[in-house]
């Protein structure tokens, strides 16, 4: 039923055009800028998988009171949302940009990592010291963290855009650019057939 649901709104949409409200996560560059920092990507064969957990990029810590930084993204990333003491969404909705769905259950949506966690490790972030791979993870000030359809998500895994794009391709523009923003701001390597696949979305804007 998730399937269809999301496969029938996908579909409503006229010429890939995205309904409102779309969720606009946090800094997110222009066309040109992206250009630029992607220009200024370093390009190098992506490093070892060896040594990945998730749990060294402790996530979904708490951000405020009683609020961890899922909850944080759900609020901001949905319509009406209300949460309860214990700061979970008890209803609400959310529209996924990746394939036009909205979901009124949270646990219909996932907080995905625009840039993966084991892509992040893979390209740098192996080196990097467990607090800054938890500020990575839980990052609030760039467009790192956005909800999106669960299944979506879950196809998405750690996949790279050379793997993987939205299923909406009206949503590749916005993508790109999160995802090369993220990459700039933490210096994290992008591999050629990375570039290729950014450049070639990039374009659609």
């Amino acid at each position: 039923m998730k399937g269809f649901i999301a496969v029938s709104v996908a579909l409503a949409t006229v010429a890939g055009a995205l309904p409102a409200p779309v969720p606009a996560p946090p800094n997110v560059p222009s066309a040109s800028q992206a250009q630029t920092q992607l220009n200024g990507l370093t390009v190098k064969a992506q490093g070892a998988q060896d040594g990945y957990s998730r749990d060294l990029f402790p996530h979904w810590i708490t951000q405020s009171g009683t609020c961890n930084t899922r909850e944080v993204v759900l609020k901001r990333d949905g319509t009406n949302v209300v949460q309860d003491s214990a700061c979970a969404a008890i209803s609400g909705s959310w529209f996924s940009p990746y394939d036009g769905a909205t979901w009124t259950a949270a646990s219909d949506v996932d907080i995905d990592h625009m840039v993966p966690l084991s892509n992040a490790w893979k390209s740098g972030a192996a080196s990097w010291t467990t607090s800054q791979r938890q500020a990575f993870a839980n990052d609030l000030t760039n467009p790192q963290l956005l909800a999106v359809t669960d299944n979506v998500n879950q196809a998405k895994g750690d996949k790279g855009p050379e793997e993987w794009k939205p299923p909406l391709s009206s949503y590749y523009c916005i993508y790109s650019r999160m995802w090369i923003k993220v990459k700039s701001v933490y210096s994290l390597t992008i591999t050629s057939a990375e570039k290729t696949a950014l450049q070639s979305m990039l374009n659609t804007c």
